[in-house]
């Protein structure tokens, strides 16, 4: 008890610290910051403990009360234990001979004999009873085990387990495999027995919860333990348990990070370079980006983050601001887990007590309404973003609709794809329609639709990554998503303009089946509707724009194919019999070799006369093009763009989105060509590609079901067919149906699942359609291609 008293005097005065110690000191002396939960008494406390915890001193970070108690407790472990003798030990588990990995000059194996008790893993040199104990690996639940694998055996001759402790890790092995798994099952059993192991700052944040309502129970707290305030001194361990043991075996790999618990002590550093740092956003970046990663280390930031934002020398300076700006990223990209949210909570709230009207003040209300509002990111905020929060500023955000329009809207860290399309909706007058928007991403040959939920920041993000690795220019878009009431759109309205503009992309791009002729028309209409009446002076668009290329090259392949050229083998073959054909031997390669070149040369030919049909072809469509656009003179904008919609409406699939599949026949794999899946307001159709005729329709009363089979196949069952599709929108076809399903059960006042049930497994995700519907709706749609 005096000893006791001793170490409780001394610790109220210093309290604890991991930043004081230097590099050079033992084991036992390092591992002070660990607590075992077994060891508090009732109340939560040791029993020298007030309202700070007491340091602990074990080989490995494991239990112990105080300096002495942890001390004697380990001395009489091993001491009691050499006494008894090995063969007397009721607590041994398993004992017997394995070679360790002995690292020196160079790796080599040595047998020793080792034994696994209920506390530790020793290993002896011997296994008589006065067998010098040679090492001891105290085992805790924060320690690992990687089992044997094939790739070792393969490389040594031997089986492998590795057993990870805090500073120590021992590789055994053996040549017998089910030895070897016995060694790894019996370890893990016993970490797996073990309490959850609690560090200084652990038990220091629940004393804080605790007394929250007491104000100067709490100060005192703080001032007797400076591991809960500010530093300038290196930080040697992590202020959290994190399992020992390399990172390639527990979290990520792949990257080039250490263990979690070196990576903690990186990170605080890279918190300190912040002060200093010209240019702090980079700095910034890598820390999110490491939490991102592994995201055990969350927590820690948060902690070491709160620490050091705590009495702080110089809290008005420009460097102590650069942690209040990461905290606030952190708090707009990642949320703690519960017990560091309400540390947090309470950290915050204590700041703005303790400097009313200040910019810390500013900080912790940004970040106290951020944490309100924070989803898990699905990527690390870009430069722009970074430098907007910490300036706790908003970001615009360009969002583009159907014709050369684009508008600007301020957006958050929290700001979903819904939120920007109900502000488009107001901001352009459509937030009475009964048709739906979506956002898309889009570039000149493809596009896809932002999920509702998404985050637009992120969203940007991924743009911003895709221009830097593609050259190609992407943008957020604005478009029609469900077409359900095109009866009531007024011709003057700028939902018209949006029917018109994304019925145009479908024409483009080749997914409504029309004559050349009417292709033609719609091109002309499109200039008419551009470009007013035909002028020699103005400046026409390229062809590409207005008709689709497809139609261009299957002419001219279709003109060529009517008159083949022979290459000249061929020729050769048909004017010489067979018996006067050279046999295989010293001239073959030669022949062969001329022969390949006259074939590559044939195929330059070709190509360069298939391009100079292609050009002759679209001069001539341009040209009937243009000859057309002059008969419309007179035409006003409204007149045309109706025009184009009533032809258009002429094919019996308009409305729907067309997305290329291969359709299996039958379950055994077999396909057929690749077909169109039209996915439309009242049915799912098939087209062969081009045809303007369905080659099978299935009203949405006839399915039962839908949903993605596998990792790309989509299954559609009507009555009692079922119907696989292989396709890479499995995503996009299951928005949109749902997206049907939803809007019409609104539109009818039932609510959005008033009939789906969603069942979802560990591979299939399906809605099953409980009732049947007569749905008579039409639907233009994103037409993603």
């Amino acid at each position: 008890m005096p000893l006791q008293g001793v170490c409780w005097f001394l610790c109220c005065r210093k309290g604890f610290s991991l930043l004081g110690r230097d590099y050079g000191e033992k084991e036992e002396e390092e591992s002070f910051e660990l607590r075992n939960k077994e060891d508090l008494t009732p109340n939560g406390r040791s029993p020298a403990e007030v309202t700070v915890s007491q340091p602990t001193r074990t080989a490995n970070g494991t239990n112990g009360h105080t300096v002495s108690e942890g001390t004697e407790e380990m001395k009489s472990l091993i001491i009691e234990k050499y006494k008894m003798g090995l063969e007397e030990d009721p607590e041994l588990l398993v004992k017997g001979w394995l070679s360790r990995e002995v690292r020196g000059n160079w790796i080599k194996q040595r047998r020793y004999w080792f034994v696994l008790s209920q506390d530790s893993l020793d290993y002896y040199s011997g296994q008589e009873k006065g067998a010098r104990r040679l090492g001891t690996l105290v085992l805790t639940n924060l320690c690992s085990v990687i089992w044997p694998d094939k790739k070792t055996y393969k490389e040594t001759g031997h089986w492998s387990i590795t057993v990870y402790g805090r500073k120590h890790c021992y590789r055994l092995y053996t040549k017998h495999f089910n030895e070897a798994v016995h060694w790894a099952c019996a370890t893990q059993k016993i970490i797996d027995t073990k309490a959850p192991v609690e560090t200084p700052t652990q038990l220091l944040i629940r004393d804080i919860e605790e007394n929250k309502f007491h104000p100067e129970v709490v100060e005192h707290i703080y001032q007797h333990n400076p591991i809960l305030k500010y530093t300038q001194s290196p930080l040697y361990a992590p202020l959290l348990p994190f399992p020992y043991g390399s990172l390639e075996h527990t979290y990520h790999s792949g990257k080039g990070y250490g263990s979690v618990r070196e990576e903690a002590v990186k990170l605080f550093n890279c918190l300190q370079q912040l002060e200093s740092a010209r240019e702090p956003v980079p700095i910034i970046q890598g820390v999110l980006q490491t939490c991102l990663d592994l995201r055990p280390l969350r927590d820690e930031v948060y902690c070491q983050l709160v620490k050091q934002t705590s009495y702080t020398p110089a809290p008005y300076t420009a460097a102590h601001l650069r942690y209040w700006q990461l905290l606030t990223c952190m708090s707009c990209t990642f949320l703690p887990g519960p017990n560091v949210l309400k540390y947090l909570r309470f950290h915050l709230k204590r700041i703005q007590s303790q400097n009313p009207e200040s910019e810390m003040d500013n900080y912790a209300s940004f970040i106290s309404e951020a944490l309100e509002k924070t989803k898990c990111r699905g990527s690390v905020p870009s430069w722009e973003e970074i430098q907007v929060l910490m300036s706790r500023q908003e970001m615009l955000c360009t969002v583009h609709y159907p014709g050369p329009l684009s508008c600007q809207l301020y957006i958050s860290s929290h700001t979903t794809a819904n939120e920007v399309v109900r502000r488009m909706q107001e901001k352009l007058g459509l937030q009475d329609t009964k048709n739906t928007f979506a956002l898309y991403e889009q570039n000149a040959l493809w596009e896809q639709p932002v999920p509702g939920g998404a985050l637009i920041a992120d969203i940007l993000t991924s743009l911003s990554t895709k221009e830097s690795e593609s050259k190609a220019q992407w943008k957020l878009c604005f478009k029609l998503y469900c077409l359900l009431d095109a009866d009531s759109i007024s011709v003057d309205s700028i939902e018209y303009l949006f029917l018109f503009e994304q019925c145009h992309e479908m024409v483009v791009r080749g997914q409504l089946p029309a004559c050349e002729e009417d292709l033609q028309v719609l091109a002309s209409l499109r200039l008419q509707c551009l470009m007013g009446d035909f002028s020699t002076h103005a400046p026409c668009p390229p062809l590409d724009e207005l008709f689709p290329g497809h139609v261009l090259e299957d002419q001219v392949l279709m003109s060529l194919s009517a008159h083949p050229a022979l290459p000249p083998c061929q020729v050769a073959d048909q004017g010489c019999p067979t018996t006067q054909r050279f046999h295989t031997g010293l001239l073959a390669g030669t022949l062969w070799s001329h022969t390949a070149t006259a074939v590559h040369k044939q195929k330059v030919e070709q190509d360069m006369r298939l391009r100079s049909r292609l050009k002759e072809e679209a001069a001539a469509v341009m040209a009937s093009i243009l000859e057309r656009w002059k008969g419309l003179a007179g035409y006003s904008r409204r007149d045309s763009i109706a025009a184009y919609l009533t032809i258009a409406r002429q094919w019996s699939g308009f409305g729907c989105t067309l997305y290329e599949v291969d359709f299996y026949i039958s379950s055994t794999g077999s396909f057929s060509q690749k077909l169109w899946l039209g996915v439309a307001a009242t049915s799912v159709s098939l087209y062969r590609q081009g045809e303007a005729e369905a080659l099978e329709s299935f009203p949405y009363g006839q399915i039962c079901s839908y949903g993605v089979s596998d990792s790309n196949t989509f299954k559609i069952t009507a009555g009692d067919r079922d119907l696989m599709f292989e396709t890479t929108k499995l995503t996009e076809i299951m928005q949109l149906m749902n997206a049907y399903f939803s809007a019409i059960r609104r539109q009818r006042g039932k609510g959005e699942d008033a009939d789906i049930t969603k069942t979802n497994s560990t591979e299939v995700g399906f809605c099953h359609l409980a009732s049947t519907h007569t749905l008579t709706l039409l639907e233009l749609p994103s037409h993603p291609v």
